[in-house]
């Protein structure tokens, strides 16, 4: 059988793996954003697409991604503005009856309280960044639950900051910690409709969000220096687990975080070639 025509079982190829399959992606920033990554690769193996922006600046750039991947719903959302995310619903609701994916890549903290210590994170910012960061998943789920009548699959994207000690990432690894948890409960609760819920945890990338975090640069060449693979993750890697988790494939795969880190994750130091030389 010719390389195009090879199948990878009794749904079809490849390509087709998301066909016939709707879904919401929220938080594409730019062409270099996690959620765009995966928004393409699932476009790719023939998803339909919708997508939401924060502002009239966000929606500039992210409606010629839209138009490029044939997404004709680009609506505006606020996760902190309960109208806001009625109305998104509705549409998809107006539009397509029913939803079979929802790609979750929303996080903020003030930029000026990712460096220093923890311990100096303000009550408003620490709110503020759980609320954003955590919540508007739950509320989001919760939402679109009645649009996912045939099941689905919810995917957020989280990073090891939530278990480990990561430079600078201060409240935002608190805010994963409290997402990750999220995904356990949200998973039980909804497994019964047919849901499943789950977190991709890629390592450092080069993205608008990862840029405000201090010291990015250095994190994201350790990594690539120590990471059993040698390399850091990239966007298509990123998107081709999330198109695993959204299609048929992910059926029995729920409540888990899947590290896109090239193994990072299960290193213990850096290698011997990467430490300070000590004489004697």
């Amino acid at each position: 059988m010719p390389a195009s025509e090879t199948t990878v079982g009794p749904r079809g190829s490849l390509s087709s793996l998301m066909a016939g399959k709707r879904g919401l992606v929220m938080g594409v920033a730019n062409d270099h954003s996690i959620a765009w990554g995966v928004a393409k690769t699932l476009h790719e193996h023939g998803a339909e697409l919708a997508f939401t922006y924060q502002g009239e600046n966000f929606g500039r750039r992210v409606k010629p991604l839209a138009d490029s991947v044939g997404a004709e719903l680009l609506l505006p959302a606020d996760v902190q503005d309960e109208a806001s995310l009625e109305a998104v619903c509705e549409a998809l609701d107006k539009s397509w009856g029913k939803v079979d994916f929802l790609i979750h890549a929303i996080a903020f903290s003030d930029k000026n309280e990712l460096q220093g210590r923890f311990a100096d994170t303000t009550r408003a910012n620490f709110l503020k960044s759980l609320d954003i960061s955590c919540y508007s998943l739950v509320d989001m789920s919760r939402r679109i639950l009645p649009l996912m009548s045939d099941g689905g699959s919810i995917v957020t994207m989280s990073y090891l900051g939530a278990q480990r000690i990561m430079p600078n990432y201060n409240v935002m690894g608190v805010a994963k910690a409290a997402l990750e948890a999220s995904v356990r409960y949200l998973a039980n609760d909804l497994g019964p409709e047919g849901i499943r819920v789950n977190a991709l945890s890629p390592g450092p990338m080069r993205t608008l969000a990862g840029s405000a975090v201090g010291g990015a640069r250095r994190v994201y060449k350790t990594v690539a220096d120590n990471s059993p693979m040698r390399a850091n993750a990239t966007l298509e890697h990123i998107g081709g687990t999330a198109m695993w988790l959204c299609s048929d494939y992910g059926a029995s795969t729920t409540g888990e975080v899947i590290f896109v880190d090239g193994g990072y994750h299960a290193i213990g130091m850096p290698h011997l070639e990467n430490l300070p030389k000590v004489e004697g």
